[in-house]
């Protein structure tokens, strides 16, 4: 019944919840700050080619622990972003690490439940002042590295993690319209 319920958040356009951040008061030209409070996500690595095929498996492990695959074995409601961390391979015909991750909503936050998943756990991410870049629609594996070397290059005099960086995405795959997809860079 949760797969019927996500779906039908995906099509109807329902608002999942998020983890919360303020704006910077100083408005930046193609980017956001924003300064988000430390949460808990669940989340699990993948070893990959490609940020597609990672997120695929990530997606498929993290559903199956919102789905029950936990202790207690009960259903934790969808959140949104998806969020991917990714740390690039050392060359292009080398496995980059995908670190894929779900926002533990606010009522499991204080005491998660359990995953009893192979390869899935509980972290937290700390506070952090993030740069982020939004567009839309499906994106495409070079639309992701494409948008995530255009925010770099507008960060170029920001103090910036260069050896990692993340995508969010928030929308459901049925979602057809007005899509949102973020690169995000976490400042030093």
């Amino acid at each position: 019944m949760n797969f019927l319920k996500t779906i039908g958040q995906g099509i109807a356009g329902v608002m999942l919840e998020k983890p919360k951040y303020k704006l910077a008061e100083e408005k930046a030209e193609g980017y956001e700050e924003r300064h988000y409070e430390a949460a808990r996500w669940v989340s699990t690595n993948v070893q990959s080619m490609s940020r597609e095929s990672a997120g695929s498996t990530g997606f498929r492990r993290l559903f199956k622990y919102i789905t029950g695959e936990n202790k207690p074995g009960i259903k934790v409601d969808m959140t949104a972003p998806v969020a991917t961390r990714i740390v690039p391979g050392a060359g292009p015909n080398c496995e980059s690490s995908f670190t894929v991750s779900f926002y533990i909503p606010p009522k499991h936050q204080d005491s998660p439940p359990e995953p009893t998943g192979e390869g899935v756990f509980i972290e937290e991410f700390s506070e952090m002042t993030v740069y982020v870049s939004s567009f839309g629609g499906f994106a495409s594996e070079e639309q992701w590295i494409d948008e995530a070397r255009i925010l770099s290059e507008k960060l170029k005099d920001k103090s910036i993690h260069q050896e990692f960086y993340f995508t969010a995405g928030y929308d459901s795959p049925f979602k057809l319209f007005n899509r949102c997809n973020e690169v995000w860079f976490v400042k030093k």
